[in-house]
């Protein structure tokens, strides 16, 4: 109950602060937010480009462990993972309130969740992260950023909304984890300790999730003798 509550709170907190204490929204918003979405990045700031770019990746990064954990849990997880793309924490934060710890995966892995589960997938998220840091920080314009950050809610919501998208993957990672069975601490503690890199690495180098073929089997035998029985009569 205290993590759920916790997780409201926090969530509360982010929507109040950022609705009614972060700076102003600039007249030029829309068109940077534009401009970033199609690629019309000259004259803007490469560590905006970065980051804004990276807030598409870190969803898909929590839709690589949320889809499993959403198997085993009474509200769907696809729903808060779709509106993450659009408002990351805001809808992320909900999820983590209202979950339950799921170290367990049942059933088969459909091809979605296989796209989802594969080590190429999280290389592929890797590259992109790894990518979008190098670029950010050589080419970037701190300054400008440090600026821009005390004066646009635009820029400085997002950078909060990252910061805490990076501190909330381990509420999920211990999960993941045993579903994998992986019981090393250090793994966790190297995961969560290196924000961004340190979850694409995971999703790089993880085991591939085992499938519940037992219970497959037997919802399948179970399905096949109602089968009959309905034939019979």
């Amino acid at each position: 109950m205290g993590r759920k509550v916790s997780f409201g709170l926090l969530w509360l907190g982010f929507v109040t602060y950022a609705f009614f204490l972060a700076p102003p929204t600039q007249p030029d918003t829309f068109d940077l937010i534009k401009n970033l979405s199609t690629g019309q990045i000259a004259g803007i700031n490469p560590l905006i480009v970065a980051l804004f770019n990276i807030m598409g990746i870190l969803p898909l990064i929590y839709s690589a462990v949320l889809f499993m954990d959403g198997r085993g849990q009474k509200i769907r997880a696809w729903i808060f993972a779709t509106a993450s793309f659009a408002v990351g924490a805001f809808a992320l934060l909900p999820y983590l309130a209202l979950r339950e710890p799921n170290p367990s995966f049942s059933g088969r892995k459909n091809w979605f969740i296989k796209l989802l589960d594969s080590r190429w997938f999280g290389i592929a998220l890797a590259f992109g992260a790894i990518g979008l840091v190098v670029y950010g920080f050589s080419q970037g314009n701190w300054a400008d950023f440090v600026q821009q950050w005390r004066t646009s809610r635009f820029i400085h919501v997002m950078s909060l909304d990252f910061c805490l998208l990076c501190l909330l993957f381990p509420s999920l990672l211990g999960d993941d984890m045993a579903r994998r069975g992986l019981k090393d601490d250090r793994i966790f503690w190297a995961v969560s300790l290196v924000p961004l890199l340190g979850a694409v690495t995971y999703l790089s180098l993880r085991p591939p999730l085992p499938e519940d073929i037992e219970n497959v089997h037997k919802a399948s035998g179970q399905g096949s003798a109602e089968k009959a029985s309905v034939s019979g009569v």
